[in-house]
């Protein structure tokens, strides 16, 4: 079973993808609707991978990102950014703080899981 935390303050789309990931049987999901919310969970629920929002208030995407790839107990968890900003330079700013894929909402639920199972692989190679 695969530990996925979601870190996005949209609450329709959390649960859409939360029950829809955990209907496949393959995952666990955690959410936080906050971004310091986020990065508590992280540090706590120790999670196989995050998808992250970019657009939250008081703390975006990007500062949370920064945060869990400064902290010991994060640093390794693959982030799969999770927003709609589709523009270049968001893109790369999210490239430059190392995160593992960029998807555009919004987004398949296919599309999401291969690309979950896709950084997970590439991460973890049996």
């Amino acid at each position: 079973m695969r530990k996925v935390l979601i870190i996005d303050d949209e609450e329709d789309l959390t649960f859409f993808v939360k029950a829809n990931l955990e209907l496949s049987g393959n995952y666990e999901v955690v959410i936080a609707n906050r971004g310091k919310d986020g990065i508590k969970s992280a540090s706590r629920h120790k999670p196989d991978i995050i998808l992250l929002d970019i657009m939250m208030p008081q703390m975006d995407g990007f500062q949370v990102l920064e945060k869990l790839k400064k902290n010991p107990k994060t640093v390794a968890i693959p982030v799969i950014m999770l927003s709609a900003k589709a523009d270049d330079d968001s893109k790369l700013k999210a490239a430059g703080l190392y995160n593992e894929g960029y998807l555009v909402k919004p987004v398949q639920i296919d599309n999401l899981k291969a690309k979950i199972d896709q950084v997970l692989e590439r991460r973890n190679p049996d």
